[in-house]
């Protein structure tokens, strides 16, 4: 599998997560209760940025070695192959992630309250970030270096995802109903799945046209 062949790309996106979230009480404060306030918002934009780190090479090696072409002149539905390799994404950075996730509200001092949000948030919408992460990068697979590119691309669509999925975990903390702004990253994970893949679909086709 490509997976074991390129562990170090897989791995790359957790230990990121893992090492730039541990660095956050260094240059904030290492005081829990000043950690705590801000720790659903810290652990999202990390999670958020760990995504961005493998997002430009969702479609690279397909491109480059032309097995996406082949795939784009067969007559099976691209949509699929496409999905598959978005829910590969999820499996090997916004699973991890979400996994790990309770080391680091450890470590902010999380209160635990909002540990079962945060999971549940972050389990839905990681998923919506690897949609959105592979819609940029099949608008720059074409390009040398997206990677700029992509983020510019992405960054306004990731904006609802990092405010509801961040809402999930502070309104368990607050003692308020934690399951509206999960419903909500539920129902734009849903459309982002009904959507997002034929947008890629589509835009691969045109954008390695010859």
């Amino acid at each position: 599998m490509l997976i074991n062949r390129r562990r170090g790309d897989v791995a790359s996106p957790l230990i990121f997560f893992i090492i730039a979230a541990t660095l956050i009480p260094l240059g904030v404060s290492p005081d829990p209760s000043v950690l705590s306030m801000i720790a659903p918002g810290i652990i999202w934009v990390m999670a958020l940025l760990a995504t961005l780190l493998s997002a430009d090479r969702l479609f690279d090696a397909d491109y480059n070695d032309g097995s996406l072409e082949q795939l784009l002149i067969s007559s099976q539905l691209l949509v699929m192959p496409v999905l598959g390799k978005i829910a590969a994404h999820w499996l090997t950075t916004g699973l991890p992630l979400t996994l790990v996730s309770p080391l680091l509200g450890l470590l902010f001092s999380l209160p635990s309250e909002g540990y079962t949000a945060m999971m549940a948030g972050l389990a839905i919408g990681t998923g919506c970030l690897s949609l959105l992460a592979a819609l940029g990068a099949a608008l720059t697979v074409s390009l040398q270096k997206g990677g700029l590119l992509l983020t510019l691309i992405v960054m306004p669509l990731y904006i609802p995802v990092i405010i509801f999925g961040s809402a999930t975990a502070q309104y368990s903390i607050d003692g308020l109903a934690w399951d509206v702004p999960l419903a909500i990253l539920a129902a734009m994970l849903t459309i982002a799945i009904a959507l997002c893949p034929i947008a890629i679909a589509g835009i691969l086709r045109l954008t390695t046209i010859n």
